[in-house]
Protein backbone atom coordinates (compact mmCIF):
# COMPACT_ATOMS: atom_id res chain seq x y z
CA UNK A 1 0.00 0.00 0.00
CA UNK A 2 1.55 3.13 -0.47
CA UNK A 3 1.39 6.35 1.98
CA UNK A 4 -0.65 8.75 1.30
CA UNK A 5 0.22 12.35 1.32
CA UNK A 6 -1.09 13.73 4.61
CA UNK A 7 -2.10 17.30 4.82
CA UNK A 8 -3.05 18.71 8.10
CA UNK A 9 -5.03 22.06 9.27
CA UNK A 10 -7.62 23.59 12.01
CA UNK A 11 -10.07 24.12 9.67
CA UNK A 12 -10.92 22.05 6.81
CA UNK A 13 -13.24 23.78 4.07
CA UNK A 14 -15.26 21.36 1.47
CA UNK A 15 -16.47 24.10 -1.08
CA UNK A 16 -15.35 27.90 -2.43
CA UNK A 17 -18.64 29.56 -2.65
CA UNK A 18 -20.12 32.40 -0.59
CA UNK A 19 -20.86 29.82 2.15
CA UNK A 20 -17.30 28.10 2.84
CA UNK A 21 -15.35 31.71 2.18
CA UNK A 22 -17.53 33.33 4.24
CA UNK A 23 -16.39 30.97 7.00
CA UNK A 24 -13.07 30.93 6.31
CA UNK A 25 -12.69 34.31 6.97
CA UNK A 26 -14.83 34.12 9.97
CA UNK A 27 -12.63 31.81 11.68
CA UNK A 28 -8.44 32.82 9.98
CA UNK A 29 -7.97 35.39 12.85
CA UNK A 30 -7.90 32.08 15.33
CA UNK A 31 -7.31 28.81 12.97
CA UNK A 32 -5.17 28.04 9.85
CA UNK A 33 -8.39 27.07 7.55
CA UNK A 34 -7.32 24.93 4.31
CA UNK A 35 -10.43 25.83 1.40
CA UNK A 36 -10.81 22.82 -1.46
CA UNK A 37 -12.84 23.79 -4.70
CA UNK A 38 -13.43 20.83 -7.44
CA UNK A 39 -12.52 22.83 -9.67
CA UNK A 40 -11.53 26.86 -10.44
CA UNK A 41 -12.42 28.86 -7.14
CA UNK A 42 -14.99 30.57 -9.41
CA UNK A 43 -16.47 27.33 -10.88
CA UNK A 44 -19.44 27.40 -8.34
CA UNK A 45 -23.26 28.18 -8.03
CA UNK A 46 -22.50 31.97 -6.10
CA UNK A 47 -20.11 33.22 -9.06
CA UNK A 48 -23.17 32.49 -11.36
CA UNK A 49 -25.94 33.69 -9.03
CA UNK A 50 -27.51 36.88 -10.62
CA UNK A 51 -30.84 37.80 -8.45
CA UNK A 52 -29.72 39.19 -5.20
CA UNK A 53 -29.50 39.02 -1.34
CA UNK A 54 -33.37 39.33 0.84
CA UNK A 55 -32.68 41.35 4.15
CA UNK A 56 -34.81 43.79 5.67
CA UNK A 57 -33.28 47.37 4.81
CA UNK A 58 -36.23 49.33 3.87
CA UNK A 59 -37.90 51.44 6.83
CA UNK A 60 -41.18 50.32 5.02
CA UNK A 61 -40.21 46.71 5.42
CA UNK A 62 -40.25 44.49 8.34
CA UNK A 63 -38.42 40.96 10.39
CA UNK A 64 -42.32 39.86 10.63
CA UNK A 65 -43.12 40.43 6.77
CA UNK A 66 -40.05 38.94 5.59
CA UNK A 67 -40.87 35.85 8.05
CA UNK A 68 -44.49 35.85 7.33
CA UNK A 69 -43.36 35.79 2.97
CA UNK A 70 -40.77 32.68 3.91
CA UNK A 71 -43.10 30.92 5.87
CA UNK A 72 -45.91 31.48 2.95
CA UNK A 73 -43.94 30.18 -0.01
CA UNK A 74 -42.36 27.17 2.10
CA UNK A 75 -45.57 25.78 2.01
CA UNK A 76 -46.02 25.21 5.65
CA UNK A 77 -42.56 23.06 6.38
CA UNK A 78 -40.56 25.99 7.08
CA UNK A 79 -39.00 26.06 11.14
CA UNK A 80 -40.35 29.37 12.27
CA UNK A 81 -37.66 29.45 14.48
CA UNK A 82 -34.81 29.17 12.00
CA UNK A 83 -36.85 31.58 9.66
CA UNK A 84 -37.04 34.42 12.36
CA UNK A 85 -32.87 33.81 13.33
CA UNK A 86 -32.21 33.92 9.63
CA UNK A 87 -33.98 37.03 9.39
CA UNK A 88 -32.76 39.08 12.19
CA UNK A 89 -29.27 38.59 11.54
CA UNK A 90 -29.96 39.43 7.28
CA UNK A 91 -28.85 43.16 7.91
CA UNK A 92 -25.87 42.52 9.47
CA UNK A 93 -24.96 39.92 7.16
CA UNK A 94 -25.05 42.88 4.18
CA UNK A 95 -23.35 45.26 6.67
CA UNK A 96 -20.51 42.87 6.96
CA UNK A 97 -20.34 42.32 2.86
CA UNK A 98 -20.72 46.23 3.05
CA UNK A 99 -18.16 46.51 4.94
CA UNK A 100 -15.65 44.19 3.22
CA UNK A 101 -16.41 46.21 -0.35
CA UNK A 102 -18.68 44.58 -2.06
CA UNK A 103 -20.09 46.97 -4.74
CA UNK A 104 -23.94 46.54 -4.01
CA UNK A 105 -26.04 48.33 -6.78
CA UNK A 106 -27.00 52.70 -5.60
CA UNK A 107 -30.44 53.96 -6.78
CA UNK A 108 -30.00 56.68 -9.23
CA UNK A 109 -28.98 59.47 -8.05
CA UNK A 110 -28.66 58.61 -4.81
CA UNK A 111 -26.66 56.84 -2.07
CA UNK A 112 -29.14 54.47 -0.68
CA UNK A 113 -29.01 50.92 -2.27
CA UNK A 114 -31.21 50.18 -5.07
CA UNK A 115 -33.62 47.27 -3.39
CA UNK A 116 -35.86 45.16 -6.46
CA UNK A 117 -38.63 42.87 -5.55
CA UNK A 118 -38.82 38.73 -6.20
CA UNK A 119 -41.66 36.03 -6.78
CA UNK A 120 -42.94 35.50 -3.00
CA UNK A 121 -41.97 38.89 -1.34
CA UNK A 122 -44.25 41.14 0.00
CA UNK A 123 -41.87 44.54 -0.30
CA UNK A 124 -38.65 45.51 -2.11
CA UNK A 125 -35.88 43.71 -0.46
CA UNK A 126 -33.64 41.87 -2.45
CA UNK A 127 -30.13 43.93 -2.35
CA UNK A 128 -28.57 43.42 -5.36
CA UNK A 129 -25.39 44.40 -7.87
CA UNK A 130 -26.86 44.68 -10.73
CA UNK A 131 -27.80 41.13 -12.33
CA UNK A 132 -24.26 39.72 -11.14
CA UNK A 133 -24.68 39.73 -7.25
CA UNK A 134 -22.96 36.41 -6.82
CA UNK A 135 -20.10 37.31 -8.56
CA UNK A 136 -20.03 40.65 -7.03
CA UNK A 137 -19.98 39.29 -3.45
CA UNK A 138 -17.86 35.87 -4.47
CA UNK A 139 -15.28 38.57 -6.08
CA UNK A 140 -14.71 40.46 -2.39
CA UNK A 141 -14.79 36.84 -0.28
CA UNK A 142 -12.72 35.31 -2.90
CA UNK A 143 -10.10 38.80 -2.91
CA UNK A 144 -10.12 38.87 0.79
CA UNK A 145 -9.42 35.45 1.49
CA UNK A 146 -6.09 35.30 -1.00
CA UNK A 147 -4.70 38.06 1.13
CA UNK A 148 -5.03 36.21 3.97
CA UNK A 149 -1.59 34.45 5.61
CA UNK A 150 -3.92 32.01 7.77
CA UNK A 151 -6.48 30.93 4.34
CA UNK A 152 -5.12 28.30 1.74
CA UNK A 153 -7.29 27.99 -1.08
CA UNK A 154 -7.02 24.72 -3.66
CA UNK A 155 -8.15 24.32 -6.40
CA UNK A 156 -9.13 20.98 -8.42
CA UNK A 157 -9.21 19.29 -5.33
CA UNK A 158 -12.63 16.94 -4.98
CA UNK A 159 -13.20 15.44 -1.98
CA UNK A 160 -14.06 11.37 -1.67
CA UNK A 161 -15.44 10.43 1.83
CA UNK A 162 -14.99 11.70 5.11
CA UNK A 163 -12.77 10.49 7.47
CA UNK A 164 -14.18 9.11 11.11
CA UNK A 165 -11.89 8.46 14.51
CA UNK A 166 -13.24 7.58 17.72
CA UNK A 167 -13.36 10.92 20.11
CA UNK A 168 -10.75 10.70 22.53
CA UNK A 169 -12.86 11.49 25.60
CA UNK A 170 -16.59 10.20 24.47
CA UNK A 171 -15.33 7.63 22.09
CA UNK A 172 -18.10 8.45 19.92
CA UNK A 173 -16.74 8.56 16.11
CA UNK A 174 -16.18 12.44 15.22
CA UNK A 175 -15.15 13.76 11.89
CA UNK A 176 -11.46 14.88 11.15
CA UNK A 177 -10.86 14.82 7.65
CA UNK A 178 -11.56 13.74 4.35
CA UNK A 179 -10.16 11.84 1.54
CA UNK A 180 -9.16 14.01 -1.45
CA UNK A 181 -8.37 13.34 -5.26
CA UNK A 182 -6.10 15.61 -6.28
CA UNK A 183 -7.03 17.04 -9.89
CA UNK A 184 -3.85 18.47 -10.71
CA UNK A 185 -1.50 15.19 -9.77
CA UNK A 186 -3.88 12.42 -10.53
CA UNK A 187 -3.69 11.05 -7.20
CA UNK A 188 -5.63 10.94 -3.36
CA UNK A 189 -4.25 12.37 -0.88
CA UNK A 190 -5.65 13.37 2.58
CA UNK A 191 -6.55 16.59 4.97
CA UNK A 192 -7.25 16.10 8.59
CA UNK A 193 -8.63 18.85 10.51
CA UNK A 194 -10.20 19.35 13.79
CA UNK A 195 -13.42 20.54 12.45
CA UNK A 196 -14.49 19.94 8.61
CA UNK A 197 -17.18 21.92 6.87
CA UNK A 198 -19.12 21.09 3.91
CA UNK A 199 -19.79 23.83 1.63
CA UNK A 200 -19.80 22.03 -1.21
CA UNK A 201 -24.08 23.62 -2.38
CA UNK A 202 -26.45 21.74 -3.91
CA UNK A 203 -27.45 18.41 -6.26
CA UNK A 204 -29.44 20.02 -9.37
CA UNK A 205 -26.99 18.16 -11.96
CA UNK A 206 -28.69 15.00 -11.05
CA UNK A 207 -31.62 16.42 -13.67
CA UNK A 208 -30.92 16.46 -17.27
CA UNK A 209 -31.77 20.33 -17.43
CA UNK A 210 -30.22 22.34 -14.64
CA UNK A 211 -29.57 26.12 -14.29
CA UNK A 212 -26.31 25.13 -11.87
CA UNK A 213 -22.85 24.76 -12.72
CA UNK A 214 -20.99 21.08 -13.92
CA UNK A 215 -19.81 21.09 -10.20
CA UNK A 216 -23.34 20.95 -8.55
CA UNK A 217 -23.01 17.09 -8.13
CA UNK A 218 -24.35 16.62 -4.33
CA UNK A 219 -21.01 15.89 -3.09
CA UNK A 220 -20.97 17.38 0.33
CA UNK A 221 -24.38 15.46 1.37
CA UNK A 222 -23.80 12.04 -0.26
CA UNK A 223 -20.86 12.18 2.00
CA UNK A 224 -22.16 13.43 4.85
CA UNK A 225 -25.00 10.22 4.36
CA UNK A 226 -22.35 7.73 3.68
CA UNK A 227 -20.80 8.97 6.90
CA UNK A 228 -23.95 8.33 8.72
CA UNK A 229 -25.82 11.88 8.92
CA UNK A 230 -29.13 12.19 8.43
CA UNK A 231 -30.67 14.23 5.27
CA UNK A 232 -34.18 15.67 5.19
CA UNK A 233 -36.77 16.88 2.27
CA UNK A 234 -34.29 15.87 -0.21
CA UNK A 235 -37.80 15.40 -2.62
CA UNK A 236 -37.85 18.99 -2.54
CA UNK A 237 -35.52 20.08 -5.34
CA UNK A 238 -36.83 23.25 -7.11
CA UNK A 239 -36.63 23.92 -10.56
CA UNK A 240 -36.14 27.37 -11.62
CA UNK A 241 -39.17 28.80 -13.93
CA UNK A 242 -36.83 30.54 -16.71
CA UNK A 243 -33.65 29.16 -18.12
CA UNK A 244 -32.74 30.32 -21.53
CA UNK A 245 -34.15 27.66 -24.26
CA UNK A 246 -31.34 27.71 -27.37
CA UNK A 247 -29.56 25.05 -28.42
CA UNK A 248 -26.15 26.33 -28.23
CA UNK A 249 -26.82 28.16 -24.44
CA UNK A 250 -25.99 25.98 -22.01
CA UNK A 251 -27.28 26.32 -18.21
CA UNK A 252 -28.10 30.35 -18.58
CA UNK A 253 -30.47 31.33 -15.65
CA UNK A 254 -32.79 34.04 -16.79
CA UNK A 255 -33.07 35.97 -13.35
CA UNK A 256 -36.73 35.93 -11.80
CA UNK A 257 -35.63 39.64 -11.17
CA UNK A 258 -36.98 40.53 -14.30
CA UNK A 259 -40.54 39.34 -13.71
CA UNK A 260 -40.00 41.69 -10.15
CA UNK A 261 -39.24 44.67 -12.70
CA UNK A 262 -42.45 43.82 -15.11
CA UNK A 263 -41.41 41.01 -17.29
CA UNK A 264 -44.11 38.58 -18.61
CA UNK A 265 -44.71 35.54 -19.13
CA UNK A 266 -46.48 34.49 -22.74
CA UNK A 267 -47.21 31.36 -25.18
CA UNK A 268 -45.87 31.04 -28.02
CA UNK A 269 -48.55 32.84 -29.62
CA UNK A 270 -48.45 35.97 -27.56
CA UNK A 271 -51.10 35.35 -24.79
CA UNK A 272 -50.38 36.42 -21.35
CA UNK A 273 -51.36 33.09 -19.06
CA UNK A 274 -49.85 33.44 -15.36
CA UNK A 275 -52.94 35.16 -14.25
CA UNK A 276 -55.26 32.24 -14.70
CA UNK A 277 -53.31 30.39 -12.15
CA UNK A 278 -51.96 32.81 -9.49
CA UNK A 279 -53.05 35.90 -8.30
CA UNK A 280 -49.82 37.21 -8.18
CA UNK A 281 -49.03 35.89 -11.82
CA UNK A 282 -45.58 35.90 -12.58
CA UNK A 283 -44.38 37.71 -8.84
CA UNK A 284 -46.48 33.44 -7.66
CA UNK A 285 -43.78 31.83 -5.49
CA UNK A 286 -41.26 29.64 -7.86
CA UNK A 287 -43.00 26.47 -7.72
CA UNK A 288 -46.75 28.06 -8.65
CA UNK A 289 -44.34 29.48 -11.70
CA UNK A 290 -42.93 26.45 -12.54
CA UNK A 291 -45.50 23.72 -12.69
CA UNK A 292 -47.59 26.64 -14.76
CA UNK A 293 -44.72 26.81 -17.36
CA UNK A 294 -45.10 22.79 -17.80
CA UNK A 295 -48.65 22.89 -17.80
CA UNK A 296 -48.90 25.01 -20.38
CA UNK A 297 -46.08 23.50 -22.40
CA UNK A 298 -47.32 20.13 -22.17
CA UNK A 299 -50.71 21.44 -23.16
CA UNK A 300 -49.75 22.69 -26.34
CA UNK A 301 -46.57 20.37 -26.88
CA UNK A 302 -44.25 22.96 -27.36
CA UNK A 303 -40.70 23.34 -25.91
CA UNK A 304 -40.47 26.77 -24.64
CA UNK A 305 -42.68 30.11 -23.45
CA UNK A 306 -42.14 33.55 -23.84
CA UNK A 307 -40.20 35.74 -21.18
CA UNK A 308 -41.26 39.62 -22.43
CA UNK A 309 -39.96 42.59 -20.82
CA UNK A 310 -39.50 44.46 -24.55
CA UNK A 311 -42.35 47.32 -23.01
CA UNK A 312 -39.97 48.11 -20.70
CA UNK A 313 -37.44 51.27 -21.72
CA UNK A 314 -34.53 50.23 -23.54
CA UNK A 315 -31.75 52.21 -21.22
CA UNK A 316 -33.69 50.31 -17.89
CA UNK A 317 -33.25 46.75 -19.45
CA UNK A 318 -29.66 47.25 -20.32
CA UNK A 319 -28.96 49.45 -16.62
CA UNK A 320 -30.54 47.01 -14.52
CA UNK A 321 -30.02 43.59 -16.71
CA UNK A 322 -26.49 44.44 -18.34
CA UNK A 323 -25.61 40.32 -18.12
CA UNK A 324 -28.72 38.90 -19.55
CA UNK A 325 -28.77 41.58 -22.45
CA UNK A 326 -25.17 41.01 -23.22
CA UNK A 327 -25.97 36.61 -23.19
CA UNK A 328 -29.52 37.21 -24.66
CA UNK A 329 -28.04 38.70 -27.93
CA UNK A 330 -24.81 36.65 -28.34
CA UNK A 331 -27.45 34.12 -29.20
CA UNK A 332 -29.35 36.54 -31.32
CA UNK A 333 -32.25 37.51 -29.18
CA UNK A 334 -32.47 41.39 -28.12
CA UNK A 335 -34.38 41.42 -24.95
CA UNK A 336 -35.28 44.90 -25.57
CA UNK A 337 -37.50 44.68 -28.74
CA UNK A 338 -37.99 40.44 -28.70
CA UNK A 339 -39.49 38.12 -25.65
CA UNK A 340 -37.02 35.42 -24.23
CA UNK A 341 -37.46 31.67 -24.76
CA UNK A 342 -37.66 30.09 -21.45
CA UNK A 343 -38.07 26.75 -20.10
CA UNK A 344 -37.89 25.28 -16.61
CA UNK A 345 -34.68 23.86 -14.57
CA UNK A 346 -33.31 22.45 -12.35
CA UNK A 347 -32.02 24.92 -10.06
CA UNK A 348 -32.11 24.34 -6.38
CA UNK A 349 -31.83 21.72 -3.46
CA UNK A 350 -34.21 22.59 -0.37
CA UNK A 351 -33.27 19.42 1.45
CA UNK A 352 -29.89 18.36 2.46
CA UNK A 353 -27.90 17.05 5.56
CA UNK A 354 -29.72 17.80 8.51
CA UNK A 355 -28.22 20.98 10.82
CA UNK A 356 -29.34 23.14 13.94
CA UNK A 357 -28.67 27.05 13.71
CA UNK A 358 -24.97 26.66 14.33
CA UNK A 359 -24.67 23.97 11.21
CA UNK A 360 -23.45 21.26 13.33
CA UNK A 361 -24.46 17.62 11.96
CA UNK A 362 -25.45 14.63 13.72
CA UNK A 363 -21.29 13.95 13.42
CA UNK A 364 -19.12 15.34 15.88
CA UNK A 365 -16.18 18.34 14.34
CA UNK A 366 -18.77 17.63 10.98
CA UNK A 367 -20.43 21.19 9.58
CA UNK A 368 -22.73 21.86 6.39
CA UNK A 369 -23.89 25.28 5.46
CA UNK A 370 -25.22 26.35 2.51
CA UNK A 371 -27.29 24.59 -0.05
CA UNK A 372 -25.87 21.35 1.14
CA UNK A 373 -27.50 21.77 4.30
CA UNK A 374 -30.93 21.42 5.58
CA UNK A 375 -31.50 23.95 7.63
CA UNK A 376 -35.41 24.46 7.81
CA UNK A 377 -35.63 27.98 6.46
CA UNK A 378 -36.68 26.79 2.90
CA UNK A 379 -39.44 24.54 4.06
CA UNK A 380 -41.18 23.22 0.81
CA UNK A 381 -40.44 25.86 -1.48
CA UNK A 382 -37.33 28.33 -1.30
CA UNK A 383 -38.57 32.14 -1.62
CA UNK A 384 -36.39 34.22 -4.09
CA UNK A 385 -32.66 35.69 -2.64
CA UNK A 386 -33.15 33.86 0.51
CA UNK A 387 -30.50 31.66 -0.45
CA UNK A 388 -27.16 33.83 -0.06
CA UNK A 389 -28.15 35.29 2.85
CA UNK A 390 -28.58 31.56 4.47
CA UNK A 391 -25.31 31.36 3.46
CA UNK A 392 -23.76 34.17 4.94
CA UNK A 393 -26.02 33.45 8.27
CA UNK A 394 -25.17 30.36 8.79
CA UNK A 395 -21.58 29.86 7.84
CA UNK A 396 -21.04 32.68 10.20
CA UNK A 397 -23.12 31.11 13.24
CA UNK A 398 -20.69 27.90 12.91
CA UNK A 399 -17.95 29.94 13.01
CA UNK A 400 -18.70 31.03 16.28
CA UNK A 401 -19.47 27.42 17.28
CA UNK A 402 -16.24 26.49 15.97
CA UNK A 403 -14.16 29.30 17.81
CA UNK A 404 -15.48 27.77 21.24
CA UNK A 405 -15.01 24.42 20.52
CA UNK A 406 -11.33 23.98 18.73
CA UNK A 407 -9.16 24.85 21.72
CA UNK A 408 -10.77 21.95 23.66
CA UNK A 409 -10.70 19.45 20.27
CA UNK A 410 -7.89 17.03 20.27
CA UNK A 411 -6.09 16.87 17.22
CA UNK A 412 -6.42 13.69 14.79
CA UNK A 413 -5.05 10.60 14.59
CA UNK A 414 -2.54 9.78 12.07
CA UNK A 415 -5.56 8.54 9.22
CA UNK A 416 -5.54 5.48 7.37
CA UNK A 417 -3.47 5.36 3.59
CA UNK A 418 -5.98 5.71 0.91
CA UNK A 419 -5.56 2.01 -0.37
CA UNK A 420 -5.19 1.68 -4.52
CA UNK A 421 -3.06 -1.41 -4.58
CA UNK A 422 -5.91 -3.73 -6.14
CA UNK A 423 -7.40 -1.28 -8.51
CA UNK A 424 -6.59 -0.83 -12.30
CA UNK A 425 -6.77 1.77 -14.81
CA UNK A 426 -10.02 1.75 -16.70
CA UNK A 427 -10.23 1.15 -20.11
CA UNK A 428 -14.12 1.74 -20.12
CA UNK A 429 -15.13 5.59 -19.45
CA UNK A 430 -17.67 5.18 -21.91
CA UNK A 431 -19.27 3.28 -19.04
CA UNK A 432 -19.02 6.16 -16.86
CA UNK A 433 -20.31 8.85 -19.39
CA UNK A 434 -23.36 6.54 -20.35
CA UNK A 435 -24.51 5.78 -16.83
CA UNK A 436 -24.42 9.61 -16.09
CA UNK A 437 -26.68 10.67 -18.91
CA UNK A 438 -29.17 7.26 -18.23
CA UNK A 439 -29.26 8.95 -14.37
CA UNK A 440 -30.18 12.51 -15.34
CA UNK A 441 -32.20 11.30 -18.11
CA UNK A 442 -34.72 9.28 -16.03
CA UNK A 443 -34.20 11.51 -12.86
CA UNK A 444 -35.81 14.11 -15.22
CA UNK A 445 -38.49 12.21 -16.84
CA UNK A 446 -39.87 10.16 -13.57
CA UNK A 447 -39.27 12.43 -10.42
CA UNK A 448 -38.96 16.29 -12.16
CA UNK A 449 -41.73 18.76 -11.64
CA UNK A 450 -44.86 16.35 -11.92
CA UNK A 451 -44.57 13.38 -10.01
CA UNK A 452 -46.79 10.03 -9.71
CA UNK A 453 -46.43 6.58 -8.01
CA UNK A 454 -45.62 4.44 -11.09
CA UNK A 455 -42.78 6.97 -12.36
CA UNK A 456 -41.02 7.15 -8.80
CA UNK A 457 -41.20 3.10 -8.55
CA UNK A 458 -39.83 3.38 -12.11
CA UNK A 459 -36.80 5.47 -11.34
CA UNK A 460 -36.56 3.48 -8.09
CA UNK A 461 -35.95 0.33 -9.97
CA UNK A 462 -33.36 1.79 -12.48
CA UNK A 463 -31.60 3.60 -9.50
CA UNK A 464 -30.68 0.23 -7.63
CA UNK A 465 -29.43 -1.22 -10.95
CA UNK A 466 -27.41 1.74 -11.69
CA UNK A 467 -26.13 1.56 -7.94
CA UNK A 468 -25.31 -2.10 -8.85
CA UNK A 469 -22.86 -1.00 -11.32
CA UNK A 470 -21.23 2.04 -9.98
CA UNK A 471 -20.31 -0.04 -6.88
CA UNK A 472 -18.92 -2.68 -8.71
CA UNK A 473 -16.90 0.32 -11.28
CA UNK A 474 -15.76 2.05 -8.04
CA UNK A 475 -14.61 -1.22 -6.28
CA UNK A 476 -12.15 -2.26 -9.00
CA UNK A 477 -11.04 1.23 -10.84
CA UNK A 478 -8.49 3.90 -10.02
CA UNK A 479 -10.99 6.67 -9.04
CA UNK A 480 -11.71 9.99 -11.11
CA UNK A 481 -13.39 13.08 -11.40
CA UNK A 482 -16.27 11.44 -13.30
CA UNK A 483 -16.59 8.51 -11.46
CA UNK A 484 -16.43 10.42 -7.74
CA UNK A 485 -19.51 12.71 -9.32
CA UNK A 486 -21.24 9.72 -10.33
CA UNK A 487 -21.20 7.89 -7.70
CA UNK A 488 -22.32 11.05 -5.06
CA UNK A 489 -24.99 12.02 -8.27
CA UNK A 490 -26.73 8.56 -7.65
CA UNK A 491 -26.54 8.27 -4.02
CA UNK A 492 -28.51 11.65 -4.34
CA UNK A 493 -30.77 10.26 -6.53
CA UNK A 494 -31.44 7.53 -4.62
CA UNK A 495 -31.94 9.55 -1.56
CA UNK A 496 -34.39 12.15 -3.63
CA UNK A 497 -36.26 9.58 -5.34
CA UNK A 498 -37.08 7.70 -1.54
CA UNK A 499 -37.81 10.37 0.18
CA UNK A 500 -40.47 11.40 -2.75
CA UNK A 501 -41.89 7.86 -2.23
CA UNK A 502 -42.92 8.80 1.67
CA UNK A 503 -44.14 12.05 0.75
CA UNK A 504 -48.47 10.90 -0.15
CA UNK A 505 -49.41 14.58 -0.72
CA UNK A 506 -48.85 17.31 -2.71
CA UNK A 507 -46.97 20.33 -1.09
CA UNK A 508 -44.36 23.20 -2.55
CA UNK A 509 -42.11 21.57 -5.21
CA UNK A 510 -43.07 18.61 -4.38
CA UNK A 511 -46.29 17.92 -6.64
CA UNK A 512 -47.81 14.15 -7.58
CA UNK A 513 -50.46 13.33 -9.54
CA UNK A 514 -51.86 10.23 -7.22
CA UNK A 515 -51.77 12.95 -4.51
CA UNK A 516 -52.83 16.42 -5.24
CA UNK A 517 -54.06 17.36 -1.92
CA UNK A 518 -51.90 18.41 0.40
CA UNK A 519 -52.19 17.01 4.00
CA UNK A 520 -53.18 18.65 7.27
CA UNK A 521 -50.28 17.52 9.30
CA UNK A 522 -47.02 19.29 8.22
CA UNK A 523 -44.29 17.08 8.05
CA UNK A 524 -40.27 16.61 7.46
CA UNK A 525 -39.13 13.56 5.40
CA UNK A 526 -35.65 12.88 7.73
CA UNK A 527 -34.10 10.17 6.25
CA UNK A 528 -31.94 8.00 8.14
CA UNK A 529 -28.40 6.15 7.54
CA UNK A 530 -28.94 2.05 7.91
CA UNK A 531 -31.72 0.08 6.44
CA UNK A 532 -34.02 2.09 4.17
CA UNK A 533 -36.98 0.00 5.41
CA UNK A 534 -36.71 1.51 8.45
CA UNK A 535 -36.56 5.36 7.40
CA UNK A 536 -40.19 6.13 7.13
CA UNK A 537 -39.30 8.64 9.87
CA UNK A 538 -40.85 11.93 9.88
CA UNK A 539 -40.68 14.80 12.42
CA UNK A 540 -43.44 17.75 13.40
CA UNK A 541 -42.15 21.11 14.00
Amino acid sequence: MTQTDIHNCDVLVIGSGAAGLTLALSLANAARVTVLSKGTLTSGSTWHAQGGIAAVLDTEDSIESHVADTLAAGGGLCHPDVVEFTVKNSKAAIDWLVDLGVDFTRSEGSEEFHLTREGGHSHRRIIHSADATGKAVHTTLLEKAQSNPNITLLEHMIALDLIRQPDPQSRKLRCVGAYVFNRNLDKVECFTAKAVILATGGASKVYLYSSNPDSASGDGIAMAWRAGCRVANMEFNQFHPTCLYHPSAKSFLITEALRGEGAILKLPGGERFMPKFHELAELAPRDVVARAIDHEMKRLGSQFVHLDISHKPKEFIIQHFPTVYENCLKYGIDICTQPIPVVPAAHYTCGGVVVNTNGETDLKNLYAIGETSFTGLHGANRMASNSLLECIVFAQSAAQTILTTLPDTAPPAAPKSWDESRVTDSDEDVVISHNWDELRRFMWDYVGIVRTHKRLERAKHRIELLQQEIHEYYSNYKVSSDLIELRNLAMVAELIIRSAMQRKESRGLHYSLDYPDTSNLAIDTILVPGNFADQNIVVSH
